[in-house]
């Protein structure tokens, strides 16, 4: 009796299993498994119907992906930070221990993976259907988007330095924190005499928050910044290129969104449960 109580919960479990594994929907004989679905909700915290259309969204950038044979290397990456490392006016092994120091590193690479292959797609479906961005373009949205182009010609921080980098996280958490393992130094800085790590630190840094932590000197070191102050507006021509990539990718987005949107409605899409 008692194997035959097994038998029957084994033969439950294992139609349960594949009841999970089931394809519930196909993209162009693409499946998409209940198991996917779930996931992607647990995942994303986000409701069965959006995880259903983010997955499918996902499988129709693919087969693109696939169909016009567009691929990135880690020569095509490497080239990337290099251009980042330029942009930021850095050395690429400097900008590198930079970025380690802020996140993982290999996510970071993923990221820019996505990103390359993302604007390879855009140049093979949209090129010459886009509209070039005008350098009267420009002007209107540096003048309709100042604040965003402002910046901190003094810089009140408080300076903190340690061996130990546990430590530097602890008072991220507990600011009231003292510890003998930690220098502080309340310190007036100067856009225009700060290096190239330290610039990049404290611009991307906010008002009444701590700075990542970072290595310098054979030091774990970390900024508050209390106060950014003497505000200017970094000059039209000084940021022109960077607007101009703000509104390509904005039109290059829209293009795409309504590319998949078209996509959508032409896929063989197939729902079997």
């Amino acid at each position: 009796m008692n194997k035959i109580i097994l038998g029957v919960i084994f033969t439950i479990m294992s139609l349960q299993a594949g009841l999970v594994n089931a394809i519930a929907i196909t993209v162009n004989e693409t499946p998409i498994t209940l198991y996917d679905i779930d996931k992607e909700v647990e995942t994303k915290k986000i409701s069965k119907n959006d995880a259903v259309s983010q997955l499918i969204d996902k499988i129709l950038y693919d087969q693109e992906l696939t169909k016009h044979n567009i691929s990135v290397d880690i020569f095509d990456v490497d080239n990337y930070i290099e251009k980042l490392a330029a942009s930021n006016k850095m050395n690429v092994l400097d900008f590198k221990s930079l970025v380690r120091q802020q996140q993982n590193y290999e996510l970071f690479k993923d990221s820019i993976k996505k990103q390359l292959l993302h604007q390879k797609l855009i140049a093979k479906i949209a090129g010459g259907k886009l509209k070039i961005a005008t350098e009267q373009d420009l002007k209107i949205y540096y003048e309709n988007n100042k604040e965003q182009f402002k910046i901190a010609d003094t810089i009140d921080v408080v300076a903190y330095v340690s061996k130990n980098k546990q430590e530097l996280n602890k008072l991220k958490k507990n600011p009231m924190l003292q510890s003998s393992d930690i220098i502080m130094q309340d310190i007036t800085m100067k856009q225009n005499e700060l290096n190239s790590q330290t610039k990049y630190i404290l611009n991307s840094t906010k008002q009444k928050q701590f700075s990542a932590i970072f290595a310098q000197n054979k030091n774990y070191n970390m900024f508050y910044v209390k106060e950014k102050k003497d505000i200017s507006t970094i000059t039209f021509d000084n940021i022109k290129d960077k607007i101009f990539q703000v509104i390509m990718k904005k039109r290059e987005q829209d293009y795409l969104k309504e590319y998949f949107e078209t996509s959508k409605i032409t896929a063989d899409i197939r729902v079997l449960r």
